[in-house]
C-alpha cells in the first residue's frame, strides 16, 4: 500500500517524494515534511529540534496579531523570537510566522511587523476550534465568514510583502466543507501561496478520520498551489499512506513529533530504527537546556512539564516516575529525577 521513499502508489508519477524540494510563493523548502504550528509549544527551540530532526519548514505556535499590532511585549520579544541556529542546522529552510486574528488593519499592521522580524512566510489560523479564539471571529470562525477571511489574507500579504499562507480545517461542523470552498477563495482571490489542510471538522478536534479523498479533491482543484496536508499523521505509516493517497504537496506534523521528533526522520527515510535510551535521555537533556537558555532556569521548569511526559514514556517510566518528574519544582531537581530514573532503566 505504501513505500518507504514516500513517493505513493506504482502509477502516480507526479507526485515527489517527500526528501525533495518544493517551492511556497518562490520560497525554497528543501523537503516536504513540516513542523505544524503547535499552540503554546511551538517556539524557536522546539522548531529547531525539528530541524534537527529533518523538517524542512518549521512553524511558529499562532500568535495574536492583536497583541503584535499593540506591541504586546512578551509577544514580540519571546514568540516573534527567531534563532539564527533555525536556518542553518539539519536541512535548512524557512520559518514561518502563523498568526490568527479577525481585523484586516489589525493583521495587515502585525504582519508588517512579522516581516521586520525576519520571518520567510506568514501562515494564518483559521482553523483553532478553541471557543475563546473562534467567539472572537478568528480561527475556525472565519469559514463561516469567507469575504472577511479573503481579507484578512490580502492584509496580511499587502502588510508584509511575504507569501502568504493559510492554515484551514474542512467545515466547522462534521460533514460541512466550508473549509473547502474558502480554500479555492483564497487562492483566487487572497493570492494565498499555499494551504495547510487539515480534513477534519473544527468540531471533532483531533478525533475523528480525516477525509483523505475531501484533501485528494482540494489538491487536484488547487493545483498547482501546494496544499500541505495536516491531521491525523501520528507515525510512519500514516504520513506515507495519507501522502500517497492524496497527492499532496508535503506533509505537516503536530502532535505525533511531540516525544517523537525522530518521526521527521523516519519519514524522510534518514533513519529505520527507533530510538535508544541514550538517545532519548540525551534528546531530553538538550531540551532542558534550550528551554533555560530561552525562559530562565525557573519558568523553564514550569513549561517542561507539558513536554516530559512522552518522552517517560518511551523509556518505559511508571506513572509515578512521570507524576514526580511534573511535580518537579526546580531544573535541577528535575535534571537529578532524570538521571536517576535513567540510571534504573539502565540496570538489567
Amino acid at each position: 500500500m505504501w513505500r518507504a521513499d514516500g513517493r505513493g502508489y506504482p502509477g502516480r508519477v507526479t507526485q515527489q517524494a517527500l526528501s525533495e524540494p518544493f517551492e511556497i510563493g518562490g520560497v525554497h523548502v528543501p523537503n516536504r515534511v513540516a513542523l505544524a504550528p503547535l499552540a503554546g509549544i511551538g517556539n524557536w527551540f522546539v522548531r529547531l529540534q525539528a530541524r534537527r530532526h529533518g523538517a524542512g519548514l518549521v512553524v511558529s505556535e499562532m500568535v495574536s496579531s492583536f497583541a503584535i499590532h499593540h506591541g504586546n511585549r512578551k509577544t514580540l520579544t519571546e514568540l516573534l523570537r527567531i534563532d539564527p541556529r533555525e536556518r542553518t542546522t539539519g536541512p535548512g529552510g524557512p520559518v514561518a510566522i502563523q498568526l490568527f486574528g479577525q481585523d484586516p488593519d489589525v493583521m495587515r499592521s502585525a504582519a508588517s511587523t512579522v516581516a521586520e522580524r525576519g520571518a520567510d512566510i506568514i501562515d494564518i489560523n483559521m482553523g483553532c476550534p478553541v471557543p475563546k479564539v473562534c467567539r472572537t471571529g478568528a480561527g475556525a470562525a472565519l469559514l463561516r465568514d469567507p469575504a472577511r477571511a479573503v481579507a484578512v489574507a490580502r492584509a496580511a500579504r499587502e502588510g508584509s510583502g511575504l507569501p502568504v499562507t493559510v492554515k484551514l480545517r474542512s467545515g466547522l461542523r462534521a460533514g460541512e466543507r466550508d473549509g473547502f470552498e474558502l480554500a479555492l477563495r483564497l487562492v483566487e482571490d487572497a493570492g494565498v501561496s499555499a494551504i495547510g489542510f487539515h480534513p477534519r471538522s473544527a468540531q471533532v478536534q483531533h478525533k475523528g478520520t480525516p477525509d483523505l479523498e475531501l484533501a485528494a479533491l482540494l489538491v487536484e482543484r488547487l493545483a498547482p498551489t501546494p496544499v500541505v496536508l495536516s491531521g491525523g499523521l501520528r507515525d510512519e505509516r500514516r504520513v506515507l499512506d495519507s501522502f500517497a493517497a492524496t497527492g499532496a504537496a508535503a506533509v505537516m506534523l503536530a502532535r505525533g513529533v511531540l516525544g517523537n521528533p525522530w518521526l521527521f526522520g523516519g519519514v524522510l527515510g534518514l533513519r529505520s530504527a527507533e530510538p535508544g535510551r541514550e538517545e532519548v535521555l540525551t534528546e531530553l537533556d538538550w531540551l532542558i537546556g534550550r528551554a533555560v537558555e530561552h525562559l530562565g532556569a525557573e519558568r523553564a521548569a514550569r513549561y517542561l512539564r507539558k513536554l516530559y511526559p512522552p518522552y517517560l514514556e518511551r523509556l518505559g517510566a511508571s506513572k509515578a516516575d512521570q507524576a514526580a518528574l511534573q511535580g518537579s519544582s526546580s531544573i535541577v531537581e528535575a535534571r537529578a529525577l532524570i538521571e536517576a530514573f535513567g540510571t534504573l532503566a539502565a540496570t538489567p
